[in-house]
């Protein structure tokens, strides 16, 4: 669900396309967008306390065969929350299971690992090493 939550609206498009994922599909709960409260923790392990809302939007689905997806992402993009409800259905068939991975899965997951050596890359380009040099008492 993470890597369907990540993925763009040409991803999941071309990626059911190309695995011959049907896009048919009834709306058990139709894509809606609302607010949730983003919790945190002082130090990562301190006491917990509301840091603000976000905007997520859910949807539920239920394929033709009686498969039933799920999605919720950051957002308010209902087409992308419906097609990753799509994804996540289509992925849980055990006879699309292995096209969904290959077609969709991992090109999102290739995307997102390209994505994070550029930025960790652009991050080491500006770290600074510190030393500290010893006085020479003799």
């Amino acid at each position: 669900m993470a890597i369907f939550a990540r993925a763009t609206t040409l991803e999941l498009e071309t990626g059911l396309n190309a695995a011959d994922c049907s896009l048919e599909c009834k709306d058990i709960r139709p894509p809606e967008s609302g607010l949730v409260m983003a919790r945190g923790r002082i130090s990562g392990t301190g006491k917990p306390f509301n840091l603000g809302e976000v905007t997520v939007t859910r949807a539920v689905v239920q394929l033709p065969d009686g498969g039933r997806g799920f999605a919720y992402l950051r957002g308010r993009s209902q087409k992308r929350a419906r097609l990753a409800a799509i994804a996540d259905a289509h992925w849980q068939s055990l006879n699309a299971r292995s096209s969904v991975e290959k077609h969709l899965i991992e090109p999102v997951r290739q995307r997102l690992s390209a994505e994070k050596k550029k930025r960790n890359a652009e991050v080491a380009a500006t770290q600074v090493d510190f030393f500290t040099m010893a006085r020479g008492d003799d």
